[in-house]
């Protein structure tokens, strides 16, 4: 991942809200919980397709290096992917 597309997808990231919220990505809806942890060091996300069977699931950390996205058992694209076109409908 570049950096230009690592600050969009920390962007995004950032964009969505803390906790659970319905949202829209690629034209499927899911459910989709967002938490800090480690005083925001450590962040998660998890989603899951309503009335299908996606799932998605990652881990963000937040270094004194840099950010490192860590996909929880599936390509990085998937989970970029999904955050850069997730709609939150609060």
């Amino acid at each position: 991942m570049t950096a230009k597309e690592l600050q969009a997808f920390l962007a995004a990231f950032d964009a969505l809200p803390l906790g659970a919220f319905t949202g829209t990505a690629e034209g499927r809806r899911y459910m989709v919980c967002r938490e800090n942890l480690a005083n925001g060091k450590s962040q998660k996300l998890v989603a899951r397709e309503l009335g299908g069977t996606d799932y998605i699931s990652l881990n963000l950390y937040r270094l004194r290096s840099g950010a490192r996205l860590k996909p929880c058992e599936m390509p990085a694209e998937k989970v970029i992917r999904f955050v850069l076109s997730l709609q939150s409908k609060e």
